[in-house]
């Protein structure tokens, strides 16, 4: 077998599946996990009869690969990627490659960027997107670090990546955390897409009391539309899961408790740090919060009353006009997180594509949709566009459909229905339009509590007002 210069650390199931995925496109693969078991196994069955080298200590791992080696980590992020460098850094070469596949806060990787090329080796930090099976066939894959990294490592990534009808979905990011800090906000535009359609799916069941397979009806109707997206298949598919024991909608037996592994809640960190308001995807962490309070909320739903739900309208134009609030509230979404990723583009000097960010997104990961092609073009056309909102295309679909959003948001409020994710959009677009909001109120408050002082608008300087006589 010829001597691999790539290879792999952690076999958990996405480890494997994108060292399979490497191999299957003709390149030899050393792979390494800390429980020796682990890597038997995997030799011993799935990669059976493959282009593989199984190591059983690092050193062997390192000895065994071609120089100049890339190593790719794929180990729960924090502390354990932090010990796997430390044991790797004394066994390279200059000129090594090591990128962290998995999901680092981009912070530590501009940490690990610095203190690792201080030794004469390259470090990348990658996201990886599209679960599993992504990793298995092809995912979305966001590299960012040395742009000569990148280089050496686009002949192997170019292959393994999803195939779209423009390319490849990797491209180079930008320097340092920049790869990681994009998969950040992928998975901030993730948590909100998914609490858009959370939303969606409640208004249908609890508004006009639709079954599973009435939802699986709909949703699969809306997949041909311009909601078409990886997101809205999986939900039309799920309606059709029965549960083997009781014969029941498996959905319909699953707790209404969600978690947040982290990813979501650094993206809003990261916006209120740069000033950018993101609120649909912080009402989709605060949505997941509250989902996790099951006890305090069973305990409420016997003391707080709210309207009966009596819907007398016409129900399919309802169910129409939720699709419609669906995609202007997506819209929102994306608009939300390509402004933030401009803003750290400014901030970090990272000099982001954000048309080629688009683009990688069309295919493999999880947020892939048939209107990032629609983001790709807007962003071609005007790279400095302030906010997708402002984009012609978007803009007509967002008049064309913003009465039914309305009317969702309405019903919503008057049959009681929770709407976090679907109601902050239509307040951020709302907001966004508005030449005068009503900060002004705010500014005087603060300047008779605090002496923070105010601006005018019929002349220039700041200004502070004694209030009281």
């Amino acid at each position: 077998m010829t001597k691999p210069s790539i290879g792999l650390i952690g076999l958990a199931v996405m480890g494997e599946n994108l060292a399979l995925n490497i191999e299957s496109r003709g390149f030899p693969i050393a792979v390494y996990n800390r429980t020796a078991s682990v890597t038997e196994k995997f030799l011993a069955t799935r990669a059976k009869g493959k282009q593989f080298y199984g190591a059983y200590t690092l050193e062997e791992f390192v000895e065994s690969m071609a120089t100049p080696r890339k190593i790719i980590i794929l180990v729960k992020a924090g502390a354990p990627v932090d010990a796997v460098i430390d044991q790797l850094k004394p066994l390279l070469s200059p000129g090594d490659i090591i990128i962290d596949g998995g999901n680092s806060l981009y912070e530590d990787t501009e940490r690990r960027a610095v203190a690792i090329e201080a030794l004469g080796l390259r470090f990348m930090g990658m996201g990886v997107s599209g679960g599993e099976e992504g990793a298995l066939h092809g995912p979305s894959l966001m590299p960012g670090g040395p742009q000569e990294g990148y280089e050496e490592m686009a002949p192997i990534l170019t292959k393994i990546a999803a195939q779209v009808d423009d390319g490849p979905c990797v491209t180079y990011i930008g320097p340092r955390g920049a790869g990681h800090y994009v998969k950040m906000v992928h998975n901030g535009i993730e948590y909100g897409d998914m609490q858009l359609i959370a939303e969606a799916y409640d208004l249908l069941r609890r508004v006009l009391g639709l079954d599973a397979a009435q939802l699986h009806e709909v949703f699969t109707a809306w997949n041909k539309t311009e909601l078409e997206s990886y997101l809205i298949e999986i939900t039309a598919d799920i309606f059709t899961k029965i549960d083997d024991q009781t014969g029941k909608p498996l959905v319909d037996l699953i707790l209404d408790k969600a978690a947040q592994k982290g990813t979501g809640k650094w993206t809003i960190m990261s916006a209120l740090d740069l000033g950018i308001p993101i609120p649909t995807m912080d009402a989709a962490v605060n949505a997941r919060i509250l989902s996790s309070q099951k006890d305090q909320r069973v305990a409420a739903s016997a003391l707080l009353k709210g309207p009966e739900v009596t819907f007398t309208g016409d129900r399919q134009v309802f169910i129409d006009a939720v699709r419609d609030a669906l995609y202007c509230s997506k819209i929102c979404s994306y608009a939300q997180g390509m402004a933030l990723i401009k803003a750290a583009s400014d901030s970090f000097e990272y000099n982001l594509n954000l048309g080629e960010i688009a683009r990688i997104w069309k295919g493999g990961c999880i947020i892939r949709a048939g209107f990032l092609d629609k983001i790709k073009l807007a962003f071609q056309k005007n790279p400095e566009l302030a906010n997708l909102l402002l984009d012609d295309g978007f803009r007509g679909d967002i008049e064309q459909k913003q009465k039914g959003w309305r009317y969702v948001v309405e019903t919503a409020a008057t049959h009681g229905v929770p709407i976090y994710a679907l109601g902050a959009s239509l307040a951020y677009f709302d907001a966004y339009r508005q030449a005068n909001l009503p900060q002004n109120l705010t500014q005087a408050q603060r300047d008779y509590f605090g002496a923070h002082t105010y601006e005018r608008t019929d002349q220039p300087g700041s200004f502070h007002t004694e209030w009281a006589e």
